[in-house]
């Protein structure tokens, strides 16, 4: 599975996509995590399962979703708190959670 991190910049979503390569790869699973910037969405869009999104993109959300749903990514706003997620653990619960949520509809 490949997860794209998406901020402002490209900075916070470095430490966001690290952070949850490490707590994939502690888990034992196979997930690929890159950041990228709102303005390279689109090109990084291509192999993306999962794209999460910054808290402060909230306004660009929907804009996202449609670049997105043409590729058949799922997007996830993050909350604020992911950037304080120093293991990565508690981001990779939530795109669990979101993965189970939709296995359940």
């Amino acid at each position: 599975m490949k997860i794209l991190v998406v901020c402002g910049a490209g900075a916070s979503s470095t430490f966001v996509a690290q952070r949850l390569r490490h707590a994939a790869q502690a888990r034992g699973r196979d997930i690929s995590a890159i950041a990228g910037t709102e303005q390279s969405l689109p090109i990084d869009l291509d192999d993306a399962d999962i794209v999460l999104v910054g808290p402060h993109l909230h306004t660009s959300l929907e804009r996202i979703r449609r670049q997105a749903s043409v590729r058949g990514a799922r997007v996830i706003l993050l909350p604020p708190e992911a950037f304080t997620d120093l293991d990565g653990t508690r981001t990779l619960d939530l795109v669990d959670a979101a993965l189970n949520e939709d296995g359940a509809r």
